[in-house]
């Protein structure tokens, strides 16, 4: 083996060996980028550099901003309002509480911009209900978990921030409007799913479409949507930067929380602000250690023989889309969102760019893998925390999940093959 080969295995092999001994991500991804340099020679002052480097980003700043926004709004007490729009709107179907739970995670994603979040606010509520109904627990937690990756493509997302740093500057506006489509289409994937089942096992409906009622609920929830029209309105029409609407979000989501839903006292907020810190030294550590990690990839270049190595499988770029794919279903199962984003975008994206796949398109169609991703054991964060709060044992909302991930990943198909669902609202509204 040549000094590169051995350094590549070096990196990789003690990264999967730590990611299977179940060690925290950003120490694995830390220690064996260590090992990686100590090998070569190179001196550990490059650690502290590249960890500087990856968090020195304004465009970063948005990230806590987005996250202290969610966490904001998520305590705020908006989440039964939101509820409540969505059962104006199609509590009336066959199924009814399924299809509540669906939409208001498409609502409540455009404010939280996470599943795990959408989970645990929506989930605690929406699951009791739908038992009490008449719903099984398994099918109203499997439900609720899926739905909850609606979030993820709803903007603002935090992640597509994330991603846009990676790919190189890839518009973030863009990234927010490429969303939307492809959050509608999934939601409307689970629904059918949702209808299709409730059918069979003869659960109820509600009650009879009131467009009085739905006006109303409208009315009361507006003041939740409006920080998703700030965000993104302010972003696409130039009139902020990605991180400047972060923080007007975030003054936003205070104002609206303490004065206007009064859901949460200024010793809520602050509680809420320490829960957002926990969050937030997460996420930043994994985006500093990444960047050591990546500086490796780099120096290496691992991504240049990744790209020869799989277009030496096959030149067909159907095939190549499809094993993309397989990989990043794949690293889902093994590590959580936001490392496989920092990780495998620079890898990955020259090579879906070869085969004409949009960088603004590939940006969703990893987001939508991750969110899978969030779903499979045996490192689903979503999933561990759907089982808890639906009292459910895991392998139990496993079964019951299967099926919507078949309508998941019918929906990352369409994504992959048909780059009009995620490039329609970028061509016609950013040029």
């Amino acid at each position: 083996m040549t000094v590169n080969s051995t350094a590549i295995a070096i990196l990789l092999i003690s990264f999967l060996v730590m990611i299977f001994l179940r060690f925290q991500i950003a120490y694995a991804v830390a220690l064996s980028s260590i090992l990686c340099l100590l090998y070569q020679g190179l001196p550990l002052t490059t650690v502290c550099q590249q960890m500087v480097k990856g968090i020195s980003s304004f465009s970063l700043m948005a990230v806590p901003f987005f996250i202290t926004m969610g966490c904001l709004m998520g305590q705020g007490g908006i989440s039964e309002k939101l509820i409540a729009l969505a059962d104006a709107c199609v509590g009336w179907m066959t199924g009814g509480m399924a299809m509540v739970n669906i939409v208001a995670s498409y609502f409540f994603g455009g404010i939280s911009g996470s599943a795990a979040a959408d989970t645990a606010s929506l989930g605690s509520i929406l699951i009791p209900m739908m038992v009490e109904q008449g719903y099984d627990d398994d099918f109203s937690t499997a439900v609720t978990i899926t739905s909850s990756c609606e979030g993820l493509l709803v903007p603002p997302s935090h992640n597509m921030v994330i991603y846009a740093m990676s790919a190189g500057g890839v518009s973030v506006g863009s990234l927010f409007l490429a969303g939307y489509v492809p959050g509608a289409l999934l939601a409307l994937s689970l629904m059918v799913g949702s209808y299709i089942i409730s059918k069979k096992r003869n659960y109820p409906k509600g009650k009879p479409f009131s467009i009085k009622a739905f006006v109303k609920q409208l009315g009361t929830s507006f003041w939740a949507l409006a920080a998703v029209i700030i965000v993104v309105v302010g972003v696409v029409g130039g009139v902020f930067t990605a991180t400047e609407s972060a923080a007007v979000a975030v003054i936003y989501s205070l104002i609206v929380s303490v004065f206007i839903y009064k859901g949460l006292d200024w010793k809520g907020v602050w509680k809420t602000l320490e829960s957002c810190v926990d969050t937030l030294s997460i996420v930043l550590i994994l985006i500093s250690t990444s960047s050591i990690f990546g500086y490796c990839l780099t120096t290496l270049h691992v991504p240049d023989i990744a790209a020869n190595a799989i277009i030496g499988l096959t030149r067909n770029p159907v095939l190549i889309a499809l094993l993309l794919n397989l990989i990043l279903l794949v690293l889902g199962c093994i590590m959580d969102m936001a490392p496989i984003i920092l990780i495998a975008t620079p890898i990955l994206l020259p090579i879906a760019t070869s085969i004409g796949i949009n960088p603004i398109q590939f940006g969703i169609m990893i987001i939508l893998n991750c969110g899978i991703g969030l779903l499979t054991p045996p490192v689903g964060a979503v999933l561990f925390i759907g089982s808890a709060v639906g009292k459910v044992k895991m392998e139990k909302v496993v079964k019951a999940t299967l099926p919507f991930y078949l309508c998941m990943i019918l929906v990352l198909l369409l994504l992959t093959f048909i780059p009009e669902i995620s490039m329609f609202l970028p061509n016609l509204l950013m040029k």
